[in-house]
């Protein structure tokens, strides 16, 4: 079983290169915001939790969040292992996510490091536009519409997020600089970290993730 975790600033692709890797080895690609829409979707109590929170515009708690990740582990394609994106991204989160990998007979086993200059992460953040209605991606500089401001897929308007504003962008890998230090060197203590450089050629990052999932980690 390989269990890898992708920890990368905003903009640094790590979501795609986590469901590229997914498909190349077989095992599942699991992010935080898939599974809590998940969680959200199935009305459960736990769900119900999770949609208070999210509506309410505030962050789901540590707790809550190991829940719905423990959820997901019990779904049948991880059997073999997983790829995480975006889990987890405190200390407390990647206690709580030994410990759930614990009582499964296992552990992490690659965390993989997505370096990238911020000059690289300001412009693909910067040129983000999404669709008002469906929510779909496109960026002014790498993916842009077939019609300027108008949406592929449903015709809506594109606009810049909230969150894709310069200073917010700024505050933001800011942030992930501050929760990821203290995570990388727990990590790199135990002799499982791994750097790749988002700024290669998609396919040779690709290629060298899946390379470490093939790797058996020293015991």
């Amino acid at each position: 079983m390989i269990n890898l975790v992708l920890l990368g600033a905003p903009g640094s692709g790590k979501g795609t290169y986590a469901s590229r890797v997914a498909e190349r080895v077989g095992i599942p690609a699991i992010s935080t915001g898939e599974i809590l829409r998940q969680a959200v979707r199935s009305g459960t109590s736990l769900g119900l939790d999770v949609k208070a929170y999210v509506e309410g515009g505030k962050l789901v708690p540590d707790e809550v969040m190991g829940r719905v990740l423990q959820g997901r582990l019990t779904w049948g394609d991880c059997a073999k292992g997983f790829i995480l994106d975006g889990y987890p991204r405190t200390l407390a989160q990647a206690e709580e996510l030994d410990r759930l990998l614990e009582a499964r007979g296992t552990a992490v086993s690659w965390v993989v490091v997505i370096e990238a200059p911020e000059e690289l992460l300001l412009r693909r953040l910067g040129g983000r536009r999404s669709c008002v209605t469906c929510g779909a991606v496109y960026n002014i500089h790498t993916q842009k519409p077939v019609q300027e401001g108008i949406c592929d897929k449903c015709g809506s308007a594109i606009t810049v997020r909230p969150d894709d504003e310069p200073e917010t962008i700024r505050k933001r890998l800011s942030v992930y600089r501050e929760q990821s230090a203290p995570l990388i060197a727990r990590y790199r203590a135990r002799g499982v970290v791994r750097t790749v450089e988002s700024t290669a050629p998609l396919k040779d990052v690709v290629e060298s993730i899946a390379r470490f999932s093939e790797e058996v980690p020293a015991s």
